[in-house]
């Protein structure tokens, strides 16, 4: 199986983004461990912002709440092109990842519970349903021609299915209160985006400009403003010719760049300035730790692997060409890589509780440490083995 050229750029771009990920954790865990920490976090509760629009918000939720839509507007338009022209277009390529996808999002989510059920922590199940796209492609990347390209983009389909599952699950589940006036007037902004693809519009600017109020009247909603992103996405229009880049193409390489090296890093320097304390160890082996880092490694390992193993029994799905079952098992581990989108629902879960962010931050840090290094093992292992 021969990779696309999307693929081909998704895989480069991801490694090294992945690579300056974990040097922005390095930095902000210093920071947050120095005499700077003070400092730094004073300035992310600095509000910035125009107060007559209700737009004066903390530095930190402009990141989190302004910035990651756009991180999801390119997650929008990936898992857009793959349902329509990519590994997610029929159901014989989509139904292993979507079926694993599934079992990685429920198992993880039901080993949380049975740890938190009826606890102060419940609220927190979404958070190791995620698995994040970045750092999982990039230590997949680093083993090269020694693994099946079959696989590489079996975890990256996986990958995209989970995190359209995450974004329903933070739209459906972590959404406070409505505010039905601005949601009337958001859903008919997404009507005249709808409206703007029927026509053929392709100039992407009468898309974004657009796509800006949007994201203002779902903040004020109560629905989490990140949503806009992949609403804006879905209505960007593309095509099916491999001559003509379209809109959805374009807006998407433009993207990979900013939200790559740009936007993700500032997440990550951000949300893991976790200053350490004796505490957070033994919260690793309390109910929200344990919750965490065995839904992360355990349940995206047995989740994934057990969907896809009834799948190929029903004969809906096989096995990623050229591949055999040692390798899934180190996708499956690879997937407990939650970081960017667990963190991010861990940020919802939680809300004013800084303490209680911290330990599921860096119960979130062990076990995509854990799961980084566990399946990168098994991968290298499986390379050196040969199929049954």
């Amino acid at each position: 199986m021969n990779l696309s050229i999307y693929f081909k750029r998704f895989f480069s771009n991801s490694q090294t983004s992945g690579i300056l990920l974990i040097v922005c954790v390095g930095i902000a865990l210093g920071i947050a461990n120095s005499p700077l920490a003070q400092n730094f976090q004073q300035f992310l509760n600095l509000k910035i912002g125009v107060d007559v629009f209700h737009l004066k918000y903390a530095v930190s939720t402009w990141i989190n709440d302004g910035l990651m839509a756009v991180f999801f507007l390119l997650v929008g338009l990936e898992i857009k092109r793959e349902l329509l022209e990519g590994e997610l277009s029929s159901f014989k390529n989509a139904s292993l990842p979507i079926f694993a996808a599934v079992g990685g999002m429920l198992v993880p989510a039901v080993i949380y519970t049975l740890f938190n059920y009826g606890t102060s922590f419940g609220s927190g199940w979404g958070i190791p349903m995620a698995t994040d796209i970045a750092f999982s492609l990039a230590v997949i990347s680093m083993l090269g021609n020694r693994i099946p390209n079959s696989i590489k983009i079996f975890l990256a389909a996986l990958a995209i299915v989970d995190d359209l599952g995450a974004i329903l699950v933070i739209a459906i589940f972590y959404t406070d209160q409505i505010h039905w006036m601005y949601l009337l007037i958001s859903f008919g902004i997404t009507s005249f985006l709808i409206l703007l693809n029927f026509l053929k519009v392709k100039r992407i600017i009468f898309y974004l400009v657009p796509g800006l109020f949007l994201w203002y009247f779902l903040h004020h909603s109560g629905i989490h403003a990140t949503i806009a992103g992949v609403i804006l996405a879905f209505t960007i229009p593309t095509n099916l010719s491999d001559t003509e880049i379209s809109p959805l193409e374009k807006l998407e390489h433009q993207l990979q760049i900013p939200v790559g090296f740009i936007i993700m890093p500032v997440f990550a320097l951000t949300n893991t300035n976790i200053t350490f304390n004796n505490a957070m160890i033994d919260g690793l082996f309390s109910n929200l730790g344990m919750g965490i880092v065995c839904g992360l490694i355990l349940g995206k390992l047995i989740g994934i692997n057990l969907f896809s193993w009834i799948a190929i029994q029903l004969k809906i799905s096989s096995l990623p060409q050229n591949s055999f079952w040692l390798q899934m098992l180190g996708v499956g581990l690879l997937a407990g890589i939650g970081f960017t989108m667990s963190i991010f629902i861990a940020l919802l879960s939680f809300k004013d509780e800084t303490d209680i962010q911290d330990e599921a931050k860096f119960a979130i840090l062990i076990a995509s440490f854990i799961a980084a290094v566990a399946g990168f093992l098994v991968l290298k292992l499986s390379s050196k083995e040969k199929r049954l």
